[in-house]
């Protein structure tokens, strides 16, 4: 089995450059997972996709906002030699309008796939919790799910680090 590490924090906050910095370390056939689709006329998030790209080798595959990360990966050929996935919350976002316990079973799901794979692999997630209350119900439940879904990748994982502020701090 492959080694499953979390990275978590705030925005802005360098998890997503150490996540290449370890994907790096894994050779060339490293595998990209994006879980955010751009939409039209976001040009906000269209740089910070660019941005992203950027910093990454460009000969890592990408997968784009699959549904099935881990059949996606599993079906790969050849296979990955590690994987990098930024990150659960956009991986969350696009999947608002099923139920929580679907998108809670549907983790657990991809969670059973990752540790079940022969190669390591890396993903961020996004602290969202740590500061006021939501006004919306739709932003709480947001806030909840992306709590819950952290919790249950931190158990998971054989690693978890907290970055805050370019410093990382090992949870486990």
């Amino acid at each position: 089995m492959g080694k499953l590490i979390y990275l978590t924090g705030p925005v802005r906050s360098g998890k997503s450059r150490r996540a290449v910095e370890l994907g790096r370390e894994w050779g060339d056939g490293v595998v990209f997972v994006a879980t955010w689709r751009p939409l039209a006329g976001d040009a906000e998030m269209a740089e910070r996709v660019r941005r992203h790209r950027a910093e990454r080798p460009a000969d890592w595959r990408v997968l784009e906002a699959p549904h099935a990360v881990g059949d996606a990966l599993a079906a790969m050929r050849p296979a990955p030699s590690g994987v990098v996935m930024d990150c659960l919350t956009l991986w969350l976002s696009d999947r608002m309008e099923l139920s929580d316990d679907a998108i809670v079973a549907d983790w657990e799901a991809e969670l059973a796939r990752f540790r079940a794979s022969p190669w390591p692999m890396v993903i961020v997630g996004n602290e969202v919790g740590w500061s006021l209350v939501p006004e919306h119900p739709a932003l709480r439940r947001f806030r909840d799910l992306a709590g819950t879904l952290g919790q249950r990748t931190a158990a998971a994982a054989d690693e978890a680090w907290l970055y805050v502020a370019g410093c990382p701090v090992r949870l486990k």
